[in-house]
């Protein structure tokens, strides 16, 4: 148990494995983002902060696993990371359909006003 113990704080000190940690901090950010948010608006909410963290996290963590080699990583977060791109790519969408909108309006009003 205890050659175990320190194998696994042996490999925790590779540059790698510092890599992977990271990843994971700014991957938990996203949780942490989320919930905060939620507490705040007393109602489940998903922040625009919350996909950058996920994007920002799964490029760390896909990173980590292409250099340490591990196909579960590599599917898991290339999966993810086009999933979490998707998600922002249709937010600014929305966004800039609504902004559109906005000014469509606007600009009836004002003609509809001369």
């Amino acid at each position: 148990m205890n050659e175990w113990f320190d194998e696994i704080l042996g490999n925790a000190m590779h540059p790698i494995a510092i890599l992977g940690f990271v990843g994971q901090a700014v991957f938990f950010m996203r949780f942490l983002v989320q919930w905060l948010a939620t507490e705040r608006e007393k109602r489940s909410v998903i922040p625009i902060a919350f996909w950058y963290f996920s994007i920002g996290g799964a490029l760390l963590l896909l990173i980590y696993g292409i250099l340490d080699r591990d196909p579960v990583i590599l599917l898991g977060q290339s999966t993810g990371l086009f999933i979490y791109m998707r998600n922002l790519y249709f937010i600014k969408r929305t966004a800039n359909a609504e902004q559109i909108e906005v000014t469509d309006s606007s600009q009836a009003a004002d003609s509809s006003g001369e």
